[in-house]
């Protein structure tokens, strides 16, 4: 299994997430992104409305090199994050159509990220004070 329990609850109750991929002169783009977490295949797909003709969708042509990143703020006082990094290769893929959550139809396009390291930090361990948590860091 690529992800823990802690981190598939993580995800499949996240709502948004970060993508990076490379542009074609070298620099990185982020975007926020809509997400699922796939069990079947254990990777990360990335749906869009217009997702074929977007700038992240064409730099994987390019370069299959991404990081797809989830936080929250689970407490301000004291200050406590959770955080999932996922570092690996992504695919252009299609599925079924399908339709987004204001029920209008997302493109048949997606990326598909497949994880090679991931980094953990804070999703499993509510106890231990905040700045004596250690990231989780393995190879997937």
């Amino acid at each position: 299994m690529t992800f823990t329990p802690y981190e598939i609850a993580f995800l499949d109750n996240a709502e948004l997430g970060r993508l990076a991929t490379i542009g074609p002169d070298g620099t990185p783009q982020n975007s926020p992104v809509g997400f699922t977490y796939n069990a079947e295949l254990g990777t990360i797909d990335i749906a869009g409305y217009r997702m074929s003709s977007s700038r992240k969708f064409r730099n994987l042509a390019r370069n299959d090199k991404v990081a797809f990143v989830v936080d929250d703020i689970t407490s301000r006082e004291p200050w406590r994050v959770r955080c999932l990094e996922i570092r690996g290769t992504a695919e252009q893929a299609t599925v079924p159509a399908r339709t987004g959550p204001a029920g209008d139809p997302l493109d048949s396009a997606i990326i598909r990220v497949t994880p090679r390291r991931i980094i953990s930090f804070g999703i499993d361990d509510q106890d231990t004070e905040p700045h004596d948590l250690v990231p989780d860091i393995r190879d997937a």
